[in-house]
């Protein structure tokens, strides 16, 4: 287990602005950072999605973040402006080619920038790519991933599948997650260490055949000395 000393919020302002500096893809000047009992504030403006995405998952990474709140706006320079009609013909063409998706299951609907993902498919990963080979498309300033999943299996199979694979994991400590089911829906309850560990316990209930919606109450604990 991961065991840091707990940090102020000035260190921890200075740990994230490091890393987003860190982070090639991310313009760091024009992001600012609050931290307050742990929690990180981002504001300021992104000069695409793909960026603003980029920044949130850069704090993720920090050590002894509690939660994120992301107030970042997405600006558009004037080369990177694009009609609607272009987003939606180039978000179609990428998720024909960057996807195990068939031709014309996915629709992609886009108003003032903002691609709007819909239809029906087979597994999450499937869902999940459609929505990141959108979202670095040049004048997206959001995604909304309306894709839902066919059920596949009842709900006790995919509570234990769900668990058996978070015993199999790594990365997840499974004695501290709590896996519960209502029809397809699946809810995590419980602590886990880092926010690494949040993300991959739910990518590991999503990607269980059939799933519909994953509710991930996980509370980010870091184990911190003296506590």
């Amino acid at each position: 287990m991961q065991t840091i000393t707990k940090k102020t919020d000035a260190t921890l302002k200075i740990d994230v602005l490091a890393e987003l500096k860190y982070e090639p893809s991310v313009e760091v000047t024009d992001i600012g950072v609050l931290v307050k009992d742990g929690t990180v504030t981002l504001n300021g403006y992104a000069t695409s999605y793909g960026e603003k995405w980029e920044a949130v998952r850069a704090v993720k990474r920090v050590a002894g973040v509690i939660a994120i709140a992301d107030d970042i706006e997405v600006k558009l320079a004037g080369s990177l402006q694009r009609t609607d009609g272009d987003i939606a013909t180039a978000a179609a063409h990428q998720i024909d080619i960057g996807t195990s998706i068939p031709t014309g299951i996915v629709q992609a609907t886009v108003r003032d920038g903002w691609i709007t993902l819909e239809g029906n498919v087979e597994w999450w990963y499937q869902k999940n790519a459609a929505g990141q080979v959108v979202q670095h498309l040049v004048g997206v300033k959001g995604v909304s991933n309306f894709i839902e999943i066919a059920p596949t299996l009842n709900a006790a199979e995919l509570e234990t599948n769900i668990q058996a694979a978070f015993k199999r994991s790594a990365v997840v400590d499974a004695k501290h997650i709590r896996v519960e089911t209502s029809g397809n829906k699946v809810i995590l309850r419980g602590d886990v260490r880092n926010y690494q560990e949040r993300e991959e316990a739910e990518r590991v209930a999503w990607a269980a055949p059939g799933v519909l919606t994953v509710a991930n109450h996980l509370e980010v604990k870091w184990p911190f000395f003296g506590e």
